[in-house]
């Protein structure tokens, strides 16, 4: 913690709250991360909130190209100081919800083509979900994601269904990824000290999804809506959602196999897609 006071003091620079900013401290935890990115000299990472530098060069140092994409221009400094003579290494000053990174990866290191790609990163927790969902949803050549994140937020992802964290986010990522929750870190291990823990996760997304729908948009309408009334059993939620009466939702649920007082947490994703599919058959999904 000391050698991150002492950089934000030589550059000048305090943390921002509007960002976010908890400079990681802890060497230790920093090298774990890195090793979790199951780095090959050959491969193209890109680095989201780069902050100070904690990771950058370690980084740069065990891959082909890294593009560090960081939000406060301020870090500039600290960054380029921390990136001496590691010429495979750019810097992008931009919100990472605002660019194009494949598109970003290609243009700094003058790619005809995109390979596959790896992320890594300390996220800031107020922005998790939309950065989560922008690399799921907008990278399709990512092929591993290590992030730091809120452990809240890591509980919702690997949560099972049944319990209080299993919800909307987790289904959603689900859909799209396997996750893996690979370590605790103490609130101690930043500066300034967050409010609450963190955890490292692994996100490595699925070829063609993990399960296939006809209308993936009404998949999610559907599980959007269903936990936005987690109270209701499912016999009810199906037949506000779909308009039907309840004795034509039981029989499709019956058919299903799942039970007419199900909740929303207890279904599984798979489960989902078949409700939505049956309806569909039916011709009541509009």
């Amino acid at each position: 913690m000391a050698n991150v006071r002492q950089m934000l003091s030589q550059f000048h620079l305090a943390p921002h709250k509007r960002w976010g900013q908890n400079f990681l401290s802890d060497e230790n935890i920093a090298r774990k991360i890195i090793e979790y990115c199951r780095l090959e000299p050959d491969d193209y990472v890109v680095e989201i909130g780069p902050g100070l530098g904690a990771l950058t060069p370690i980084l740069a140092g065990r891959c082909q190209q890294l593009l560090a994409i960081e939000i406060d221009r301020g870090m500039e400094m600290p960054l380029r100081e921390a990136l001496k003579g590691t010429p495979n290494a750019q810097l992008l000053f931009a919100d990472v919800l605002t660019v194009d990174i494949e598109s970003q990866i290609k243009a700094a290191f003058q790619l005809d083509e995109l390979p596959s790609f790896k992320v890594c990163g300390n996220i800031p927790y107020n922005i998790t979900s939309p950065i989560i969902f922008s690399l799921l949803e907008s990278c399709p050549r990512l092929s591993r994601a290590v992030l730091m994140i809120q452990k809240e937020v890591a509980e919702r992802l690997r949560a099972k269904p049944g319990s209080k964290d299993y919800g909307l986010l987790t289904l959603s990522v689900r859909y799209h990824c396997d996750v893996e929750y690979l370590t605790t870190v103490s609130k101690h291990c930043f500066y300034p000290r967050p409010e609450v823990e963190s955890a490292v996760v692994s996100l490595t997304p699925i070829a063609g999804k993990r399960v296939k729908v006809a209308d993936e948009a009404k998949l999610f309408d559907f599980m959007r809506a269903c936990f936005q009334k987690r109270r209701k059993t499912m016999l009810n939620n199906c037949s506000r959602f779909f308009f039907r009466n309840k004795e034509e939702v039981a029989l499709i649920l019956d058919r299903e196999g799942i039970a007419l007082e199900a909740r929303p947490e207890n279904l599984l994703l798979e489960q989902y897609v078949r409700i939505v599919e049956s309806f569909a058959v039916q011709g009541v999904a509009d």
